[in-house]
């Protein structure tokens, strides 16, 4: 529960980025119906209204690379960027590797339904599982040594390295694992769909509940697409009516509607009551950020991923909400359809289609919403003390210590990879004359406040080859190849 704890904080990283992308296509889609409903662009409005969605899209659409990079560098210890560069690669690795056309060089003899999971590997789960690779792989191997004709790749280097070799074992097990999960997705959504009303809600639970994971898209292709000889989606919008199909055409999307437009910001509202007094401001912004975007879009990934790991449990009640609405709108013939998501733009859009039925119902529908997801998510927060944003325990950033290589000797002075780092500060005129520290391959690159004050005898007999002045207050220290393990060492005595 710790690990999925950090796992949910890492993903509040990227997930600061969503809000932006819903509001841009919100507005897009206003203003230029055709980039929603297909159809030629005229006009300076419909221009500037397909300019905002395709910006918003640049971000919705690489919401998995975004989890990667963000998920690596917020679970990594010392929320390095290098840990977000070791994700990017395990990232690369696996989504090089599992696309379909390389798949079918491994494997000739791949079945449609193989070919098709393996055209969604592009997804949030990958992405999470990328960044997971990236951070436990910085966090295990951030301080390891080589010998020094290899050391440039030693310390935070080689865990870009050893990312992409875990990126390559994954890779292999999704190889396998993958299109077997997937295609027992796709047969389970075939039973479901013979359940009628019954069948839409347990879609919708299963299509919320298997949302972090990608494995929606599995199901998604049974019920909205025509992969299988249902569509739902493609139906709806080519104005066919249930007369058209074998199935009551639109059922598989109108309980969505009520559950985001209404039912998100009624739940965010009670997280936002339950957010402890001094995080509610910050709560507030992200939450109902969350909440404008799923009511105008449909875009819901800014809301879910801000809890969906840190309350789990909250998560599955989520879930089954979708269910238990999606069941009723079947029930009682609310049918509404969408060509993104289920928010007010593509309701207003969808309501002159042909199959659209009753869709004045989701005013109590979506009363009956707001009021069911706040009442229902306040008393769970409140009774079980679940982690929502805005009621984190107080994480204390990792505080820096001396690297485990380096020892103090008996003189009081501290050493790593044989360099006196006590002596290093001394001869750079002390912690106080410090304004900025960094390394490259070979040099410690200083910022100090009086280059006077830096020894240059001193710093060569604490190890250091050479000392450089490239300008008024700008030092380079020579120490070679193990120079990051040196400026570990240093940064420490810094803040002491």
């Amino acid at each position: 529960m710790k690990f999925l704890q950090r796992l949910g904080k890492a993903i509040l990283f990227p997930v600061a980025a969503l809000p932006l992308c819903g509001i841009l296509m919100g507005i897009g889609y206003l203003l230029c119906p055709a980039s929603m409903q297909g159809g030629s662009v005229t006009g300076a409005l419909p221009v500037v209204g397909l300019y905002l969605t395709k910006a918003g899209g640049a971000l919705l659409d690489q919401i998995p690379l975004l989890f990667a990079v963000g998920v690596g560098t917020g679970l990594s210890d010392d929320r390095d960027g290098m840990a977000g560069l070791s994700a990017l690669v395990a990232w690369l690795v696996i989504t090089t590797l599992l696309q379909t056309e390389n798949v079918l060089q491994f494997i000739p003899s791949l079945s449609d339904n193989a070919q098709l999971a393996f055209a969604k590997i592009r997804n949030p789960f990958i992405g999470i599982l990328s960044g997971i690779i990236g951070a436990l792989c910085y966090n295990r191997f951030k301080g390891t040594k080589l010998p020094e004709w290899l050391a440039f790749f030693s310390g935070k280097r080689s865990t870009v390295i050893v990312s992409g070799a875990a990126a390559v074992l994954a890779s292999a097990l999704l190889l396998v694992a993958w299109p077997v999960i997937f295609g027992g997705l796709i047969r389970l959504g075939l039973w479901i769909a013979e359940l009628g009303p019954a069948g839409a809600g347990l879609y919708a639970f299963l299509n919320r509940l298997l949302l972090p994971f990608g494995l929606h898209h599995a199901l998604n292709n049974v019920f909205w697409f025509d992969t299988i000889g249902l569509g739902d989606l493609t139906h709806f919008w080519a104005g066919h009516t249930s007369a058209d199909v074998s199935w009551q055409l639109g059922i598989y999307m109108s309980g969505f509607f009520p559950c985001m437009m209404f039912g998100i910001p009624g739940a965010a509202l009670a997280m936002v009551h339950c957010a402890k007094k001094e995080k509610r401001k910050a709560a507030v912004g992200m939450l109902l950020a969350g909440a404008l975007c799923a009511f105008v879009c449909g875009v819901t990934e800014p809301f879910e991923f801000a809890f969906m790991f840190a309350a789990p449990v909250l998560y599955l009640v989520y879930s089954l909400l979708y269910g238990a609405f999606s069941w009723l709108c079947a029930v009682l013939g609310f049918r509404a359809g969408f060509a993104f998501s289920a928010g007010a733009t593509d309701l207003l859009f969808s309501a002159s289609l042909p199959a659209a039925q009753k869709t004045w119902m989701i005013l109590p529908l979506g009363a009956a919403a707001f009021v069911l997801f706040y009442g229902i998510f306040r008393v769970m927060i409140t009774r079980m003390n679940l982690k929502t944003p805005g009621r984190e325990e107080e994480e204390t950033e990792p505080e820096a210590s001396v690297p485990a290589e380096a020892a103090e000797s008996a003189g009081g002075h501290v050493f790593a990879e044989g360099y006196d780092i006590t002596a290093i500060l001394e001869g750079l005129g002390g912690k106080e004359n410090i304004e900025s520290l960094d390394n490259c391959i070979t040099r410690l690159r200083l910022e100090v406040r009086d280059a006077q004050l830096v020894q240059d005898g001193i710093l060569k007999k604490a190890g250091a080859r050479g000392v450089i002045r490239p300008g008024k207050n700008s030092v380079q220290v020579i120490i070679g190849t193990k120079v990051q393990h040196v400026a570990d060492a240093l940064k420490p005595l810094l803040k002491d």
